[in-house]
């Protein structure tokens, strides 16, 4: 059986190579709509929760209000940066994550650090292979899911992950990316904050 890595590397490596123009023309591009610097850059945990940086192009900017704080998402997402999202160009950068070993093409999204603290213990089982580019949730909803539904979707995937069923996602992602479907959460510019205590009932 072909190993995940390898499936990685055999595709990752002469993808690279037909998407660095596009990524050179991203990359001025980004600078001339959003402001530099062109890349967004973050700390996320992937396999076991190693914490590992993850590359994006940039989609939003740094505006503040009075106080310094960020603006909301749908305020700071500019027109270029939807467009960017709507084809998963702003992704790109990451075929270098996977190039380095932090990802792989096929896996659970990289979320956020703090959301760590907040898993049940079988959605924590999300982190036991690696993060991908795209994956079993991004094909059935991708952002349009709840995050209930994504986790449960990450942990199947997790129990059920194959070189067959990476390569029907990858051809699943073309399609969806074609379709541009799922790109926001209904109701937000981008995908809602997962805090599963503002769904909790209150004390009485």
């Amino acid at each position: 059986m072909i190993s995940k890595r390898l499936i990685d590397l055999l595709l990752t490596i002469p993808g690279l190579v037909l998407v660095l123009p596009i990524m050179a023309l991203e990359a001025i591009l980004v600078g001339i709509f959003i402001g530099y610097p062109i890349f967004f850059s973050m700390k996320r945990p992937g396999l076991d929760g190693k914490i590992f940086i993850l590359h994006k192009f940039r989609t939003m900017t740094d505006q503040r209000d009075s106080k310094g704080n960020l603006l909301p998402d749908q305020d700071r997402l500019t027109k270029f940066g939807r467009f960017l999202r709507s084809l998963s160009l702003d992704e790109l950068p990451e075929f270098l994550n996977v190039l380095k070993g932090d990802m792989s093409l096929i896996g659970p999204r990289p979320l956020l650090m703090r959301y760590l603290q907040r898993y049940t213990s079988e959605q924590m089982r999300r982190h036991h292979t690696k993060p991908g580019i795209t994956g079993w949730a991004q094909i059935h909803g991708r952002n349009a899911l709840s995050w209930e539904e994504r986790f449960r979707y990450d942990v199947w995937y997790v129990d059920h992950q194959s070189a067959v069923l990476d390569l029907k996602i990858i051809f699943l992602t073309i399609k969806k990316i074609i379709k541009r479907e799922g790109i926001t959460h209904p109701g937000s510019a981008t995908m809602k904050e997962f805090n599963p205590s503002v769904h909790l009932p209150k004390a009485q």
